[in-house]
C-alpha cells in the first residue's frame, strides 16, 4: 500500500507541479525583469520552485561529460552502453584517443541513487583511464520474470561486467557496493577467473560495520529484521513493468537521507526564499 499511495499522490500532483513550473518560468522571464528583485515576487518564485521539487526523478540524466583533456589536447567523450543485464547496464565513456589507458570499472551505489552521483569521480578518472561504470536499472521497471536481485545477484552482475571488460581491469567501489565488490573480487580470485581485477579500491564503504558504528548501524541492530520488512519494503503497483516486485522504494530512502541531516535540508530550503 505504501508504494501505491505514493504513486497515486504523485500522479495527482503532476498537473500542479507542471503549473508551478510554468508560473516560475513566467516570473523568471525578461517580461518580469522589473519585478524580479521585489521580495514578494522572489518568495513566490521560491514557493513555485518548492512545488516543482516535490517529486522524485525516476530516470537517470546524462553525465554531461562532453570533452576531457588528455595529455595536451581536448578529446570528445561519448557515453555508450556496452553490456546490458536485467538489473544494470555497463556504461562506457568512450574517448577519441589512440593510446591504451588502464581500464577501470566504477561500481556506483544502488539504493536511492543514480550512477550520476559519481560524475565528479568519473571526471577525475577520465584523463588517465578508460572508464566504465555500473548504471543500475530502476527495479520498478524490471519484470518479475528476471527473478530477485539479492546479494548474490548483485555480486554476479559485478563479476559479469568485469568478465565483459576482460583481464587486467581495475575495480573501484564507492559507498554501498564496497562489500559486493570485495566479494566479487574474492570469488573471482579463488576460482582463478582470468578477469579478476588487477587492483581494487574501496571508498567510503565500511566492510565491518561493527568498527566505528554510526547511527545507521545503531538503527540496524536495534530492530528485528521483520520490522524493516514491514516498514521499508513495498510492492511495485500496477502500471510498471516490475509490478508485484518487492522493493525498497526511493521515496523511503530519500526520506531517510533527509531525516539524518534534517537541519541542513531545512536550512537549504529557507535559503531558497
Amino acid at each position: 500500500m505504501k508504494y501505491l499511495a505514493y504513486q497515486t499522490q504523485s500522479d495527482l500532483m503532476e498537473p500542479v507541479r507542471f503549473g508551478a513550473h510554468m508560473a516560475r518560468r513566467l516570473l523568471d522571464s525578461p517580461f518580469m525583469a522589473a519585478l524580479q528583485g521585489a521580495a514578494g515576487v522572489r518568495h513566490l518564485a521560491a514557493a513555485y520552485e518548492m512545488v516543482e521539487r516535490a517529486s522524485l526523478s525516476h530516470a537517470r540524466l546524462p553525465f554531461g561529460i562532453k570533452t576531457v583533456e588528455v595529455g595536451n589536447r581536448e578529446v570528445e567523450v561519448t557515453e555508450e552502453v556496452v553490456n546490458v543485464l536485467p538489473f544494470g547496464s555497463l556504461l562506457h565513456f568512450k574517448k577519441d584517443v589512440e593510446i591504451a589507458q588502464p581500464r577501470v570499472l566504477v561500481v556506483a551505489p544502488l539504493s536511492g541513487h543514480f550512477a550520476t552521483l559519481l560524475v565528479g569521480t568519473v571526471k577525475t578518472l577520465l584523463p588517465d583511464h578508460d572508464v566504465y561504470i555500473t548504471d543500475w536499472h530502476n527495479a520498478r521497471d524490471v519484470s518479475l520474470e528476471h527473478g530477485p536481485f539479492a546479494f548474490d545477484d548483485y555480486v554476479e552482475h559485478v563479476v559479469k561486467f568485469l568478465e565483459f571488460m576482460g583481464p587486467g581491469a581495475h575495480l573501484i567501489a564507492v559507498c554501498q557496493p564496497c562489500v559486493q565488490a570485495l566479494v566479487a573480487a574474492a570469488v573471482m580470485a579463488q576460482s582463478g577467473n582470468p578477469a579478476t581485477p588487477r587492483s581494487m579500491t574501496l571508498m567510503a564503504g565500511p566492510i565491518d560495520c561493527r568498527v566505528n558504528p554510526t547511527k545507521v548501524n545503531e538503527l540496524a541492530t536495534s530492530k528485528p529484521i521483520e520490522w524493516f520488512k514491514k516498514n521499508l519494503i513495498a510492492t511495485v503497483p500496477m502500471g510498471f513493468a516490475g509490478s508485484g516486485r518487492k522493493v525498497y522504494p526511493g521515496f523511503i530512502q530519500l526520506s531517510a537521507f533527509v531525516s539524518m541531516n534534517l537541519g541542513r535540508h531545512l536550512k537549504a530550503h529557507f535559503e531558497l526564499y
